[in-house]
């Protein structure tokens, strides 16, 4: 393969803008990260070490192999929101006796569990990143169920008629866990402390349950709901302590005698799994890139709207900085070709440009061609969208953008997209968005993700609210359109930023651009555990 050169001038003072703009947004993710680490605070943590109980995070540590790295997913959740940043949930894959595995876990510092919507969609993550990259799935249980309470300045009385109003969704859970087991990927509780109601079902649907002395307490009702339903006095430990459910119920498999025996256990049944990755497995060697990670910190403006060369950013990616690219000299707006990373082949299709016809029908051939050889697409993102006007309407731009989602919807490889700057309308949609069974979606602190770019929008809004005003023969207000404008290219601008999509749980994690290589890698190798194979049907194409 040819090796990528680089004309990437960190000396430019654009550069060192860039760089220092970066930097700046790398510092306010770390904080977030931190806070999110923090969980519940000083307070409830030693709360919970005066029960004997360790922080969620040092479970996961112990659980680990030793030295091995854990990607987080949606680490960011729920900031700006009425819940903690990280919303009370860790969620990641993690090495467990050299087997990957997507781990959970309540935070029990962080109102004692409890399910609220943001860590509600993060589990549902978790286990879809368990079922489509057939990964063993380990849940530490210890969860007050649903927060009635809602947020810190939220009615108590809207947060129940809000969590009532999804209730008949929230069963999903139990199906999902189900669905793993039937699939042959096997599920894991260590229930550290309460499951109640719904949250019994947890272990209920697992394969394998480990329960904790004198900690572990499973019932769909506890004493107070018994007393009010059936009258009876029940104690704690006859109604759902863990030596009931171990030695009269069946429930638990496993009687541990604290969390450190518990966490030995659990990977005592991951050791016994026998579990073989069905996918290609990497080369035993391979290059380092030949340029610098650091100098990804410089590549990407905080106006969008300045270009920057998607190959750079490959050089610093890929093995060797080999890349056979693909029609270089056609659709030249989008680069594709063909790499490897940490010693698995990959196909890569970046933005250069907006999509222009020649260019979707390139990634349209170029993602059959990754199919035909069953290799795995990375996505990289800065895309303004489709280009419009009435000449590439003409020339078939709706038409040839729809054959470059057709290819990237029936597509059966493992895709990973990574958002580097803009990621606007369709364009999302064409590069793999999250919307389109994306096994893994990373985002750089510039991204940007929406339906248009705030101005856009804005101006658009202004556009038809004159059209309508003339259609009805009325005056149109200019001054209250201005400040109309404003609020909403303002709110646009907000509401499309990385940070804000990423604490929705729209991506699977906000990332340094310098461990975009290592986050792909680990992507790769999940991805790796389930049969990497193409297909060869695709919907119809409109020629």
């Amino acid at each position: 393969m040819p090796i990528l050169d680089s004309t990437l001038d960190t000396r430019d003072p654009a550069f060192a803008q860039n760089r220092e703009d970066m930097l700046g947004l790398i510092e306010v993710m770390d904080g977030l990260l931190a806070e999110a680490a923090r969980g519940g605070g000083e307070a409830a943590h030693a709360r919970l070490a005066k029960q004997g109980k360790m922080p969620l995070r040092e479970r996961i540590a112990h659980v680990l192999d030793r030295d091995t790295p854990f990607l987080e997913i949606s680490a960011l959740a729920g900031w700006r929101s009425p819940y903690p940043v990280g919303s009370g949930f860790v969620v990641g894959i993690g090495i467990i006796e050299g087997v990957e595995c997507v781990i959970l876990g309540h935070d029990p510092s962080v109102r004692a569990g409890a399910f609220n919507n943001f860590n509600h969609k993060k589990l549902m993550r978790g286990l879809e990143l368990a079922r489509i990259n057939r990964l063993p799935y380990v849940q530490f249980v210890e969860s007050a169920g649903a927060d009635l309470t809602g947020g810190a300045n939220e009615d108590p009385e809207a947060a129940i008629q809000r969590e009532l109003g999804h209730f008949a969704e929230s069963g999903r859970l139990f199906y999902e866990i189900s669905e793993l087991s039937k699939l042959r990927i096997p599920t894991i509780s260590v229930v550290f402390g309460s499951a109640t109601a719904g949250g019994a079902y947890q272990p209920g649907m697992s394969d394998y349950n480990i329960l904790i002395r004198n900690q572990s307490q499973v019932f769909l009702g506890g004493p107070p709901l018994v007393k009010m339903a059936t009258g009876e006095d029940a104690d704690v430990e006859s109604l759902g302590g863990a030596d009931m459910h171990a030695s009269i119920s069946g429930l638990g498999d496993y009687l541990a005698r604290d969390e450190m025996d518990g966490i030995a256990k659990c990977r005592e049944v991951v050791r016994h799994l026998n579990w073989k990755k069905l996918g290609p497995e990497p080369e035993a060697t391979f290059a380092e890139p030949l340029f610098d990670a650091e100098d990804l910190l410089g590549m990407v403006s905080k106006d969008l709207r300045q270009p920057f060369d998607i190959r750079e950013v490959v050089a610093r990616l890929v093995d060797g900085s080999y890349f056979e690219e693909f029609k270089a000299v056609y659709g030249p707006t989008l680069v594709c070709g063909w790499a490897s990373l940490h010693g698995y082949k990959i196909g890569i299709i970046g933005n250069n440009g907006a999509l222009f016809s020649e260019s979707a029908e390139k990634a349209a051939q170029f993602i059959q061609l990754c199919n035909q050889i069953d290799t795995p697409i990375l996505f990289l993102h800065n895309i303004t969208g489709y280009i419009v006007g009435t000449e590439f309407e003409q020339g078939g731009i709706t038409k040839n953008g729809s054959k470059m989602i057709n290819a990237v919807s029936n597509s059966t490889v493992p895709h990973i997209s990574v958002i580097l700057g803009a990621s606007y309308g369709a364009g999302n949609y064409g590069m793999s968005g999250r919307a389109f069974g994306t096994r893994f979606t990373f985002i750089w602190p510039t991204a940007k993700i929406a339906v248009m770019g705030p101005k856009q929008m804005a101006g658009v809004m202004s556009i038809v609210g004159k059209a309508s005003a003339a259609r009805k023969g009325e005056p149109f207000d200019e001054e209250a359109d201005a400040k109309r404008a404003a609020f909403v290219e303002h709110w646009a601008e907000e509401r499309s930023k990385g940070l804000y999509a990423t604490s929705r749980i729209s991506d699977d994690g906000m990332i340094d651009p310098r461990d975009t290589r290592t986050c792909i890698a680990m992507a790769l190798s999940a991805c790796c555990n389930a049969d990497v194979k193409g297909t060869k049907e695709f919907g119809t194409w409109r020629m």
